[in-house]
């Protein structure tokens, strides 16, 4: 048990930080392109209050915590906060501003995992290479590729989802957005079967060469 609130609170921050940017992201490049939905709702914002679904927030995190912790295997943690509420009928070009709108939440996320990697530094020119902090920038760098990657797959309604259909000709574009009602089922079924993390491989290992260019 001890184990586990130890992993709850390294992975708190990171986890936090990493929802609340990626939402915000959102909100604040869907105003850039004329829809300001979000910033209506009070959704550009750092406020993790404002972004945080009790669900894949909380209980979808700290559950994967705790399989991971009782199976034994280091897992890996992803979660999901409330959408910025994006009208994207009110962006200036709808479906080619909606891949620039898409694009900014994993991008937010390999900009902090590129942050969390630069405090690492810090931590070890300090001297510091163990310790809460030190696992918390750990964390940090796994749950920003985690995110960045789960969410560039093109399955909608994931960000990758909407940068396909942005890509894709007009008809095709509709008769694929047909799949976003079972978007989350398909997601969960990828993840029972382990494909999930097979199909994320790509983006995490993109990602981290990217992040390592700053060690």
């Amino acid at each position: 048990m001890s184990d586990i609130i130890q992993a709850i609170a390294i992975y708190a921050i990171p986890v936090i930080f990493a929802i609340t940017l990626h939402e915000a992201a959102h909100g604040y490049v869907a105003r850039m392109f004329g829809d300001p939905t979000a910033e209506q709702a009070g959704r550009i914002t750092l406020n993790p209050v404002r972004h945080i679904d009790p669900v894949g927030t909380i209980l979808v995190p700290v559950a994967i915590l705790l399989m991971s912790k009782l199976m034994g295997g280091p897992g890996m943690l992803f979660g999901w906060a409330k959408p910025v509420p994006v009208d994207f009928g009110r962006l200036r070009r709808p479906k080619q501003d909606m891949l620039w709108v898409a694009l900014a939440g994993p991008a937010a996320n390999l900009v902090m995992a590129i942050l969390w990697v630069i405090s690492m530094r810090l931590f070890l020119a300090a001297g510091i290479e163990e310790g809460y902090w030190y696992q918390v920038g750990m964390a940090g760098i796994n749950v920003n590729l985690v995110l960045m990657a789960l969410n560039l797959l093109p399955i909608l309604p994931l960000d990758g989802g909407r940068v396909l259909f942005s890509l894709l000709p007009n008809r095709l574009a509709w008769q694929y957005s047909r799949i976003e009602p079972y978007g989350l089922v398909i997601v969960l079924v990828l993840l029972a079967t382990d494909v999930l993390w097979t199909l994320m491989r790509p983006f995490m290992e993109l990602g981290s060469t990217i992040v390592t260019w700053f060690l």
